[in-house]
């Protein structure tokens, strides 16, 4: 019976799940762990994936209709993986276009091979099957921004950005992100790609990295077009001492890099670094790696430039991490806040006279972004707001807000696919 075709996938994503959902652990640690540990053949792993992301990405859509057809709320407690078994049986037959018998099979299977989950077939069955015979009705009059937005979030971004922006944000958010590859000098792109501005090319959603031309090479790097600006607010750096903090994976480095910086690179988890040492590796880049908590670090004398990609609640990588509006909330905002000022702080005291800091979070709460500048401009009366010049950011003054500074939102460059959302703002420490 588990040898059935695409059991195993299933099987993978249903234990992905339940880890986001239970342990509230990121998707890409879920399955990596699983799919390491059972590995899976490309296809079955693809499927996998895409069960569970697009599983979490529609979960508010989902959850409301199982809810509609369930007699009772299920009990994880009694009902073992029941509900997850629903949630993906459900996503398989609306957006995915499994075929409904398959997909109805395949969550049977399911929970045949659950202890507790083998009671509630006949809740599982009925269920499915009234998915496929009506689900798509009542899928078309759901509001799905709203039920894809936990109330924590959604609140927070009509208080922010207002209800239609907060509406925009989060219909993006429903929508798999495009690739973006960020090329070195000289990299020629990719012919089925759309050219970005900065040396970015976008391709299409779900575009495997390791089947283009050039990674082996070292000519381009995985990075999404709003997290390339922040290193673009430093201006011209070509044989500066730059200081990149929270540096990992690296892509902000790499920028630096082929700017012509001299990059100090420091990062606090030695994992992390690891991984952005193999990726400068892979692109033929070098810079000084340090492996330090900012906090402790005593570095050198200060620094011309400061990059300060800060610990976030990564609000504005939604598209790429569909798990993270249901494993965070408001709390994780706060912590988050709280340690980045301690840090911007810190960077404050590396930046030399006359010296450049940029702050940077990929978040989209205004406690992460504008208030946390906001707060530090108040305490630190030496620095002053160097506003952003629509020219510096390829003529995007959609993208700077009324302070000046970069705020990009998933909603913008809509017509291209989006962008992931970001804050920075540009910092001069006086004499």
């Amino acid at each position: 019976m588990t040898s059935a075709p695409g059991f195993a996938a299933r099987q993978a994503a249903l234990r992905a799940l339940s880890r986001v959902l239970r342990q509230h652990l990121p998707l890409d640690t879920a399955l990596s762990d699983i799919l390491s540990a059972s590995p899976l053949p490309v296809r079955d792993a693809g499927f996998a994936r895409a069960i569970a992301s697009q599983t979490l990405r529609r979960f508010g859509q989902l959850n409301a209709l199982i809810a509609t057809f369930a007699p009772k709320p299920i009990a994880p407690h009694r009902a073992g993986a029941t509900l997850e078994i629903l949630l993906a049986g459900a996503c398989e037959l609306l957006f995915l276009n499994v075929p409904s018998h398959a997909a109805v099979d395949g969550a049977n299977r399911l929970a045949a091979a659950d202890p507790k989950a083998r009671h509630f077939k006949g809740l599982i069955n009925a269920v499915l099957r009234r998915v496929a015979r009506e689900g798509q009705a009542l899928l078309d009059g759901q509001d799905a921004a709203r039920l894809n937005t936990p109330d924590w979030l959604w609140q927070r971004w009509c208080d922010a950005y207002g209800e239609p922006c907060a509406r925009k944000i989060a219909l993006r958010h429903g929508e798999l992100a495009p690739l973006d590859i960020h090329g070195k000098p000289l990299f020629a792109g990719f012919p089925a790609a759309t050219a970005l501005p900065g040396s970015v090319w976008r391709l299409d959603p779900g575009t495997r990295v390791e089947s283009l031309d050039g990674f082996d090479d070292g000519l381009w790097w995985v990075q999404d077009f709003a997290a390339t600006l922040p290193s673009r607010l430093l201006g011209g750096i070509s044989g500066a001492r730059v200081l990149d903090l929270c540096a990992a994976p690296g892509g902000k480095t790499a920028a630096l890099l082929t700017d012509g910086a001299d990059v100090t690179a420091l990062e606090r988890d030695p994992v992390r670094l690891e991984r952005l040492a193999a990726n400068l590796k892979r692109l033929g880049l070098a810079a000084e790696l340090v492996c330090a908590d900012l906090r402790d670090w005593k570095g050198r004398e200060p620094y011309p430039f400061v990059l300060l990609d800060a610990p976030c609640s990564a609000t504005g990588t939604i598209r790429r991490h569909p798990e993270l509006p249901w494993i965070k909330s408001a709390a994780d905002v706060t912590f988050c806040a709280a340690l980045a000022s301690e840090l911007l702080d810190v960077a404050a005291d590396l930046t030399a006279p006359r010296g450049l800091l940029v702050f940077a979070v990929c978040s989209l709460e205004p406690e992460e972004g504008a208030e946390q500048i906001s707060r530090f401009l108040a305490r630190r009366p030496e620095f002053r707001r160097v506003p952003v010049s629509p020219t510096e950011i390829f003529g995007l003054d959609a993208l700077i807000s009324a302070e000046g500074d970069l705020r990009t939102l998933p909603c913008h460059l809509s017509d291209l696919g989006g962008m992931d959302g970001f804050y920075a703002a540009r910092l001069q420490r006086s004499d």
